[in-house]
């Protein structure tokens, strides 16, 4: 099952409500742009490409519901303002929705402008698989039979549009018929690992075993890992990477051990406009998400207390063994590999 499809007679768009999961699985039905612009607020839907190809069917479900043909370019412009600035980190958000713009732009008709925005996102959506299928034919090179794989944060079908990025890479492997184990980051304070990643590894029948974020260097210097896998928001010319936050720290650990740590991002994620780390928006999310946490039915934290909560970390380029997209495996130098790859 994908993440999200539309369907072109509500129009509607449909996608899987990940706050739900693993308990339930609850598909939410959006018919307007401001309701899509609330699910990736609230990380209904998450993951850079699944935002980006909702945000895409939202500039659809912008010019079906303008009020007149005369207000359709300025309801869709107006979405698409809206929706660039619910996630700020993830490059593929602003791409997308540029992208689909862009593939419209031939539509003078505003009667038909919501079929060709529908159609360009529907590419998009289609794009993203067939980009996600060619990752983990090059990322699953990189993995022996027998591996043991540290994931950090969810990076598999529910991030996409289907497959996965790093896990798309862990999947095709194990389709390829390579025993792998998975040992998988809770990843707090939304723990995306152990509510969505195992959730995904258990529907695959891959073997896997959740483990404390904080218990990912002892793994990793008793040798019981062979690689480590994450995926990533946004990828900076200079080959850092913004991802979920703890990913600094993991790449840390892996570096002390000498063990590989792979990015694994379709070209899309690379943003040749931001020289470095220190130049990509790192978002802050409400402190809630940390101070809500109950242990044993009681709160964990004291009533009053403050907290911070930013939702990416951004990990130096020289930390990176290589980063994974699906013009193929890019390694140092980033600064000249990375356009490169983006230019196929």
């Amino acid at each position: 099952m994908r993440s999200l499809w539309w369907d072109p007679a509500g129009p509607t768009l449909h996608l899987i409500d990940q706050r739900q999961l693993p308990a339930r699985l609850v598909v939410l039905e959006l018919h307007t742009a401001s309701e899509v612009a609330d699910a990736i607020r609230s990380m209904a839907v998450r993951g850079a490409p699944a935002i980006g190809v909702a945000a895409a069917f939202a500039l659809a479900l912008a010019a079906a519901s303008a009020p007149s043909p005369e207000s359709v370019a300025a309801e869709v412009q107006e979405a698409a303002a809206t929706l660039r600035q619910t996630r700020p980190t993830a490059v593929n958000l602003r791409w997308a929705i540029d992208e689909c713009l862009h593939r419209a732009e031939a539509e003078r008709d505003p009667s038909r402008l919501a079929s060709a925005l529908a159609e360009a996102a529907q590419g998009l959506a289609d794009e993203d698989v067939e980009t996600n299928r060619r990752m983990g034919r090059h990322g699953a090179d990189l993995l022996a039979d027998g591996d043991t794989v540290l994931h950090h944060c969810n990076t598999g079908a529910l991030a996409t549009v289907d497959y996965g990025t790093a896990l798309g890479v862990i999947r095709t492997a194990h389709e390829q018929g390579k025993r792998l184990r998975v040992l998988v980051d809770e990843t707090r304070p939304r723990l995306q690992g152990a509510r969505l990643t195992a959730w995904e590894l258990e529907q695959y029948g891959i073997p896997f075993a959740i483990i404390a974020d904080s218990a990912a260097g002892h793994f990793l210097h008793r040798g019981e890992v062979q690689a480590v896998l994450v995926g990533a928001d946004r990828v900076a010319a200079n080959g850092d990477i913004a991802n979920k936050i703890g990913t600094y720290m993991l790449a840390l650990a892996a570096h002390d051990n000498r063990i590989p740590f792979y990015c694994v991002a379709p070209t899309t994620t690379i943003d040749l406009a931001t020289p470095d780390g220190s130049a990509i928006p790192i978002e802050e999310r409400d402190p809630a998400e940390v101070l809500d946490l109950v242990h044993q039915g009681q709160r964990a934290s004291p009533q009053g207390s403050t907290a911070l909560n930013p939702a990416f970390d951004v990990t130096p380029a020289r930390l990176i063994t290589a980063i994974v997209t699906e013009a193929g495996v890019v390694r140092p130098p980033f600064p000249k590999t990375l356009p490169e790859a983006r230019a196929l």
